[in-house]
């Protein structure tokens, strides 16, 4: 093959009108090879083999997490790893950055609060396994806005009680309560919110809120991206959380690995608008926010329900017994969300159940029905001398 060298000699002796055969029988090579240097106006360039990468075999499966929208090198690098990977992250790196520009993305402003000013609420849902079958799963976000501390956690639905459960579990979970919580316009906190009104909000948010000591706010209609930080966590969980976990063996261990996470990677990440890691600005926020009161709020369903003169309510299908002075009253119920049954009689608790499927059967104690078992057992006396009478 000629060299670079080889081609200057060409046209060199080509300007010197020497024919084609007599430069190639200089170089050593055939005259056309010399014709196609001079029509090519170069020496032929070499090709170089390209060496394969160990990153080849796992492309595909990097570019249908990117087509997932996950972009997070670590979380791939894990993934890839995970499938027999051993090399390392720059050509990882390399390979995803040419990438970066079809992925899409909106502007947005962040305003920043001071430490233990604002907590952002928000809903988010992915489908995933748990114990072997494929399950919708709803988990509320909550993120402090000045540490961008959050929390998480997951259940299977996403109502109002099931909304104050996750807040509190994220005020226990930062050790203290900020002075407002922002909610976007769900029902379960607000009931009407138009624009240029003020909202009206769930009575039982209002509730939780004096409680806990907090000022209820929503969004403006049509302007959730007010709580951006927010609204960034939930996509942050989806990419990272729900890519590094598939699979559950239960809602509780679901919600385990959840705060396992939370204390070893996601509070110990550096946060990309505040450049700083979490924890350490957590440290500057933890004395601003309010203490938590000494006595958890009951986040349970809560209904009244008429005592049959058996005795019995009827709850969700099944009957349970409660004390047998109660029958014909009404009493109000607690459906905890760990399906737990609290009776209550102008506020004294009469009864506690664990909520069954109606296949289970009737749910009794003895000691509830003893008082009718012994006005029925109750047998009336008469003299003999009615029978004498009689004879």
């Amino acid at each position: 093959m000629l060299s670079q060298e080889d081609y200057i000699v060409i046209r060199t002796l080509k300007k010197r009108g020497v024919y084609h055969k007599d430069i190639a029988a200089e170089l050593g090579v055939h005259p056309r090879t010399v014709s196609r240097a001079l029509r090519r106006g170069s020496a032929p360039q070499r090709e170089r083999k390209r060496r394969a990468s160990k990153l080849d075999p796992y492309k595909p499966e990097i570019d249908r997490l990117l087509a997932e929208g996950v972009w997070n090198g670590v979380v791939i690098l894990r993934e890839i790893q995970a499938q027999g990977y051993d090399g390392g992250h720059t050509i990882l790196r390399d390979y995803i950055q040419p990438k970066r520009a079809q992925r899409q993305s909106k502007a947005t402003v962040r305003f920043e609060t001071p430490p233990g000013h604002q907590l952002q609420s928000d809903w988010g849902e992915i489908t995933t396994e748990i114990a072997g079958v494929e399950t919708k799963v709803y988990f509320i976000v909550n993120t402090l806005g000045y540490s961008r501390r959050f929390h998480f956690w997951c259940t299977d639905r996403m109502d109002a009680e099931h909304t104050y459960e996750g807040l509190i579990r994220s005020f226990e979970y930062f050790g203290g309560v900020s002075e407002e919580v922002l909610v976007d316009n769900q029902k379960t906190a607000v009931l009407e919110h138009r624009a240029g009104a003020a909202p009206q909000f769930n009575p039982r948010f209002i509730d939780l809120a004096g409680y806990y000591g907090f000022r209820p706010r929503a969004c403006q209609p049509y302007r959730a991206r007010t709580k951006g930080k927010d609204e960034r966590m939930v996509g942050y969980l989806k990419q990272h959380f729900f890519v590094r976990y598939r699979s559950f063996d239960s809602w509780a261990h679901l919600n385990q690995l959840a705060e396992q996470w939370l204390r070893t990677e996601a509070d110990l990440r550096v946060q990309s608008t505040v450049k700083e890691v979490v924890t350490a600005r957590f440290e500057r926020e933890a004395s601003a926010l309010q203490p938590l009161p000494a006595v958890r709020y009951d986040t349970a369903y809560i209904e009244h329900r008429q005592v049959g003169w058996d005795a019995y309510i009827d709850v969700r299908g099944n009957r349970y017994s409660v004390p047998g002075h109660l029958a014909g009253q009404t009493v109000r119920v607690h459906m905890g969300l760990d399906d737990s049954l609290r009776v209550y009689a102008d506020d004294a608790l009469v009864a506690q159940h664990q909520l069954q499927a109606a296949a289970h059967g009737w749910v009794s104690l003895p000691e509830h029905h003893r008082h009718l078992w012994q006005s029925t057992l109750k047998v009336e006396q008469r003299s003999l001398h009615v029978y004498e009478a009689v004879l």
